[in-house]
């Protein structure tokens, strides 16, 4: 073997790679992938597996998952704790073990988090067809499984020959490092190529260092933006997960205290500013605060920074309704900075938040328009006291639960959700303290999410007291990473909210029309329909099963030991809690767009119409 080479598989080249990589922002230097993920199959089981083996802990720390879905969202919730400056790779076999990872790249690559997947494939060689687990195509030969992942991935190829790594291997490390681009990268690995070697070169190996850029604004850009600003009158700032990826929070402070802006916050970016920040308004938008949805329908002037605007941040059209509001977007992104027909300020937010400050130097908004939200902040905190509030003989009520958790964390706990109820009573209802407190992933807003998600950001903040708040529909999704989270000795927090069904969408479904059907966790009743008795489901029985050391509270006073209990200790533990079904969150400040039939027979969606067609009239397109 030559000097200037090294014989190694694919499969070992490509691990000794990654060990290799390096992220680096600030002048902080970060390995680019802390970890690999995997369940082993014979799609990898001899090529990525026999690597992962061969190079030891050391080199490439090996996480032992349940599914492979769930893998994906430890690593999504891991890179989203360190900010996406640092990743995990995941691998799974092939067949199902691979296409049981594109709702978690869906997932990655909505709400542009990084994450490398990395697929067993079919024999590149073709030396049987088919084979166990493929996939045929009577007019596609070298379609796979694996192509699902292609509309998934910002980054996809398929590794055909040994040497064809290199160039693909760099270029999947471009993509995890760009702030612009990244999400989730697939490289797929025939099984035969994983095990072929190959003389490698040196260089190859050699330790690369990927700089996370700050972009700055464009002068022209910042100067209309800053022009926009002067002379508005009532601007207000929408903080969306951009502003945390950017770690940016300690200049929107400073762009604040400066100018008087409020601030109203997305699912991602809430936490932007602390709860107690006079300018935070907290949440927008369906999900959002009174006083931000109504600051928000008399803004003038919107300043989006690091966001994207779902439908449920513009309440689907319908919040912005000053005649004449415009919108200045900060984002890294272009193809965000221009939604809303804004004028664009393609940056990193915390240049561009930087840039803004100085240039805004001087300018403040009149102090009426701080009382007017001042005094909106208060009577909305009114509001979260009452939703708190509890006897402690009590049975909680959701918004109970949320109040207990409350009075129990500290200020740099993590608090994870993702589906259900709780998404919406969590963006109204809770006071962040910290940037990366409010863990809520809601870009896919996935169900079973949360527990993987909470493994991967303990192993990011091993010190960290993690929460993973789940109802009883979401735990019944996924919980097999309990396992796992007690195999790595790991003390997260599970709390589970049972109220035997789907919260959520059932009030959902009743407000559409269509009236709680197939929402409801019970027997069937005589009708034939879901609602004889609740189901004799124990779920805190089968997280102790699991290994998981479980505490049962039944009134207010119960609770709040229990989750003192449960912080307190260095085991996995659940805290199980059956709510009184009452609501008890403040309603809906803003409309969501869920279309209602346009005929139907029953009272009920008829209504929903009606409903619907005088709400509809709200929406704008903002050109």
């Amino acid at each position: 073997m030559s000097p200037t080479t090294r014989r190694l598989t694919t499969a070992q080249a490509l691990v000794r790679f990654l060990a290799a990589q390096f992220s680096e922002r600030d002048g902080v230097r970060r390995r680019l992938i802390t970890g690999t993920w995997g369940i082993f199959g014979h799609g990898n089981v001899a090529g990525v597996g026999q690597a992962l083996l061969e190079a030891g802990e050391d080199v490439m720390p090996f996480h032992q998952g349940r599914n492979e879905q769930a893998m994906v969202h430890a690593a999504v919730g891991h890179a989203r704790h360190l900010n996406r400056l640092s990743a995990q790779a995941v691998t799974t076999s092939i067949g199902p073990g691979a296409t049981n990872l594109v709702t978690g790249a869906a997932l990655a690559t909505i709400n542009r988090l990084p994450v490398l997947l990395l697929p067993g494939d079919y024999f590149a060689t073709r030396p049987a067809d088919p084979l166990l687990q493929q996939l045929e195509h009577p007019v596609e030969a070298d379609l796979s499984v694996n192509d699902t992942l292609r509309p998934v991935s910002r980054y996809f190829d398929r590794v055909t020959r040994p040497e064809t790594l290199i160039p693909s291997a760099l270029n999947a490390m471009r993509v995890l490092a760009d702030p612009a681009e990244t999400g989730a990268v697939t490289l797929a690995l025939p099984q035969d190529v994983q095990a072929q070697a190959h003389d490698w070169p040196e260089e190859f190996f050699a330790e690369r260092v990927w700089r996370v850029r700050r972009p700055c604004p464009d002068p022209a850009e910042l100067a209309a933006a800053v022009g926009a600003i002067r002379t508005a009158r009532r601007p207000l700032i929408v903080a969306g997960g951009g502003v945390h990826h950017s770690e940016a929070e300690a200049a929107l402070e400073a762009l604040v205290d400066a100018t008087g802006i409020p601030v109203a916050s997305t699912q991602a970016g809430k936490g932007s500013l602390r709860h107690d920040h006079p300018a935070d308004l907290g949440g927008i938008g369906h999900t959002g605060t009174a006083v931000s949805d109504d600051i928000a329908r008399t803004a003038d002037l919107v300043i989006g920074v690091g966001t994207r605007y779902s439908d449920f941040t513009t309440a689907s059209g319908t919040l912005f309704q000053h005649p004449d509001v415009r919108f200045v977007n900060l984002n890294i992104t272009a193809f965000d900075a221009h939604k809303l027909a804004a004028r664009p300020l393609v940056a990193d937010a915390r240049t561009g938040l930087t840039a803004l400050a100085q240039a805004l130097s001087g300018h403040r908004v009149d102090a009426s328009y701080e009382a007017e939200y001042g005094a909106g902040r208060a009577r909305w905190d009114a509001v979260v006291d009452a939703a708190y509030a509890a006897e402690d003989s009590a049975v909680p009520t959701q918004t109970q639960v949320l109040g207990a958790l409350d009075a129990v964390v500290g200020d740099d706990d993590v608090v994870i959700n993702a589906a259900g109820s709780l998404p919406g009573d969590l963006h109204k209802l809770w006071r962040a303290r910290s940037p990366r407190q409010y863990h809520l992933e809601y870009g896919y807003s996935c169900m079973g999410y949360e527990i993987p998600a909470a493994i991967g950001v303990q192993l990011a903040a091993p010190d960290t007291s993690v929460w993973s708040l789940v109802g009883d529909g979401t735990y019944l999704m996924m919980p097999t990473e309990i396992v796992t989270a007690v195999q790595e000795g790991l003390p997260v927090n599970l709390v589970i909210v049972q109220n035997h069904g789907y919260a959520s969408i059932g009030g959902l479904s009743e407000g559409t029309g269509g009236e709680r059907f197939g929402t409801a966790y019970r027997y069937r009743a005589a009708d034939g329909t879901f609602t004889g008795d609740p189901l004799p489901v124990d779920l805190a029985a089968n997280a102790a099963s699991l290994g998981m050391d479980v505490v049962r509270a039944k009134t207010v006073g119960e609770l709040r030991e229990a989750l003192a209990a449960a912080r307190a200790s260095d085991r996995p533990t659940c805290v199980h809690v059956e709510t009184d079904p009452t609501p008890t969150a403040p309603p809906a400040a803003a409309w969501w767009d869920v279309p209602v039939a346009e005929v139907a027979s029953r009272e009920a969606a008829s209504a929903a119409r009606e409903r619907y067609d005088r709400e509809v009239t709200a929406r704008r397109h903002h050109l």
